[in-house]
């Protein structure tokens, strides 16, 4: 259970989703393109969950931060990492959520696919639309790697899939 603080603040959806769109086909300048090392797609969805939060968490071992290509957090750009960062269970700076089923997700929320039989977890999606309640064929995304704007998410195939819901911000 996450322990609650006066230092929590609401997630802004509406500039995570801003940010994704303006962002999904293109790069900023301001973040490293990871295209080429191994993938962009967490290091676009950081990004976006920046843009709706305001809020990194630059400790050096459980953190959430960008400061430079050489310089960032393993949950930043790492599937596996940015889940567990997310859906950490102590309040530390930076947004939170969980795992959710489908029904519960919103624009702005995080969907990751497993492509394996392993259960490896190893793309990361960004919401940008959905239906009420949502559906696999009504879920928009937008991601980087292979870019996609607006996409649905039917147009992939996966072994598992996991939705993250953005639950807040701790200060």
């Amino acid at each position: 259970m996450l322990y609650r603080t006066s230092e929590h603040k609401p997630y802004d959806r509406n500039a995570a989703i801003v940010y994704s769109d303006q962002w999904a086909l293109g790069r900023n300048p301001l973040y490293l393109d990871y295209s080429n090392l191994g993938g962009d797609c967490t290091n676009f969805i950081s990004q976006c969950l920046y843009a709706g939060s305001q809020v990194m968490n630059y400790d050096i071992y459980m953190g959430w931060y960008y400061i430079d290509g050489n310089r960032k957090a393993p949950a930043w750009t790492g599937v596996e990492f940015l889940y567990q960062f997310l859906t950490r269970r102590i309040a530390s700076p930076g947004p939170y959520g969980r795992e959710v089923s489908m029904f519960e997700v919103q624009p702005g929320d995080i969907i990751q696919l497993s492509f394996n039989q392993e259960g490896r977890f190893g793309h990361s999606l960004f919401i940008t639309q959905c239906g009420s309640p949502p559906r696999l064929d009504n879920i928009l995304i937008n991601t980087h790697s292979r870019d996609r704007f607006r996409y649905p998410l039917t147009g992939y195939s996966w072994k598992y899939i996991r939705f993250i819901k953005i639950l807040g911000v701790w200060n």
